[in-house]
């Protein structure tokens, strides 16, 4: 089985100074630690009633519907504002410098649905709590979080427990 930290490829000072940016460009045209890598989201989440899987704008994406299909489940998309169609409820986030947020559609979660949160990358967990308050505000259940890559040196996974966080890839420094 690839191991896929060997197929995150690592991008210093990018977008900023001091940023080693994890990319994960290198991982998607790799069909075998594609294969890994969505078998590997998936796997904690077999058994726990999934009804739901919510992606996070953009790369969450990616990952998101390939889980719901292999958990035999749906899959919700939390978009940046304005991206959606119809009537859609807002979550605001702090980000180092001002605000950003995520909508969904008010009726694409229903009251009692099981819903795992999948993204690409967890950091400080701001984007992922957006999403969790958003499917809790239409009465669903967060069941837990699956990431490709955590940054362990942040305080991510700190600020969603006591609910399971799985990740596949756990950096604990900056390197």
């Amino acid at each position: 089985m690839v191991e896929l930290s060997n197929v995150i490829r690592n991008i210093p000072d990018w977008p900023k100074p001091g940023i080693q940016f994890k990319d994960i460009t290198t991982l998607l045209s790799n069909a075998e630690a594609l294969g890994a890598c969505i078998q590997g989201l998936t796997a904690p989440w077999k058994d726990k009633g999934v009804d739901l899987v919510l992606g996070t704008e953009a790369r969450g994406f990616l990952f998101a519907p390939a889980v719901a299909v292999a958990l035999g489940a749906g899959c919700v998309l939390a978009r940046k504002p304005g991206k959606l169609p119809g009537s859609s409820i807002r979550e605001e986030y702090a980000l180092e410098y001002g605000t950003d947020g995520l909508e969904v559609h008010d009726d694409c979660i229903r009251p009692g649905q099981n819903v795992l949160l999948v993204d690409d990358l967890l950091a400080t967990g701001g984007t992922i709590l957006a999403a969790s308050n958003l499917v809790r505000r239409l009465g669903g259940n967060v069941v837990g979080y699956s990431f490709v890559i955590e940054l362990g040196f942040l305080p991510g996974r700190s600020r969603l427990e006591p609910l399971p966080v799985h990740s596949l890839v756990t950096y604990s420094s900056e390197n």
